[in-house]
């Protein structure tokens, strides 16, 4: 009898429970991810060298995560790690063997479930360019690239975009996309504090309209780096803004599973590799009853 009622309300609170989690926070309609490159939290946040970085550190609607940690050395498992929970057994820059890769991804993880994704890379070439470089374009930066048109787990190669395609009307926008700058402007080449300076300017430029509109729109922009400069135990800066975001400096220790998990969670996908051992980021978020 007990088990009868059991199977009775199980389902009903469940559902319940759903409701009032769906009501606390509600998902974002668009998450844009921005990677930059090579550089550690010290030399970012309260840096002369990067005011629209720092202003936008300082909105009300942006959380800054004192202790994120990037997983690994050199750039391009990092920029694995963030897109499938794993390095995928790659320890270096070089392009990947054994391609295309078939692990869950965050990419094939949103399509399966209805969603939408896309990766803009500035400077690729064309759509579904699968080279290795051209131009101030660097595939090991471009991580949907490795699983283009697999038949496991694939990104369609209509999905590896340029930055020329970005939508200027921001509601096109799909569910989760990917924002990854030249190797100029993603503070990757060049010096200090001449890099630096380049890439927030870029930002502003490129990114300070869809900023604003996100603020108003329900979406969230993710900043995060690939890693540090070697220098500073892989700490680097990480940041969301957006309308949903609860201001302020966080001090939990993070890294590129934990974001990865987070958007995840938004949408109630599978969880690619070491997502699934890990939390979402849960004490940043502007609840519904919290709102004005």
């Amino acid at each position: 009898m007990k088990s009868k009622y059991l199977n009775y309300f199980l389902p009903i609170m469940f559902f319940f429970l759903s409701m009032i989690t769906e009501a606390q926070i509600k998902k974002p309609d668009h998450v844009l991810v921005v990677i930059l490159e090579n550089h550690a939290y010290e030399q970012i946040i309260g840096s002369k060298a990067a005011p629209y970085i720092n202003s936008l550190i300082n909105n009300k609607h942006c959380a800054l995560f004192t202790n994120s940690f990037a997983v690994t050395h050199p750039s391009q498992p990092n920029y694995l790690a963030f897109f499938a929970g794993s390095t995928c057994g790659i320890d270096n820059d070089d392009r990947p063997k054994n391609l295309p890769f078939s692990e869950p991804n965050l990419g094939a993880e949103l399509l399966s479930h209805s969603y939408s994704f896309a990766g803009y890379s500035e400077d690729l070439p064309s759509t579904g360019y699968n080279g290795n470089y051209l131009g101030n374009y660097a595939r090991r930066h471009n991580p949907w690239v490795n699983w283009q048109d697999s038949k496991i787990n694939g990104i369609p190669k209509k999905l590896n975009l340029s930055f020329k395609d970005f939508p200027s009307d921001y509601r096109k926008l799909p569910t989760v996309s990917f924002v990854i700058p030249n190797v100029k402007n993603d503070m990757h080449d060049g010096k200090d504090p001449d890099r630096i300076i380049l890439g927030d300017k870029w930002i502003k430029k490129n990114l300070s309209g869809l900023i604003k509109w996100s603020l108003k729109h329900n979406s969230l922009i993710i900043f995060t780096f690939d890693e540090d400069n070697d220098l500073n135990g892989n700490h680097i800066p990480t940041f969301f803004i957006g309308e949903m975001v609860k201001g302020g400096s966080y001090s939990e220790k993070i890294n590129h599973y934990y974001v990865l998990r987070t958007i995840e969670d938004f949408y109630n996908l599978p969880f690619a590799g070491e997502s699934k051992n890990v939390e979402p980021i849960k004490n940043c978020w502007i609840k519904a009853k919290e709102k004005n």
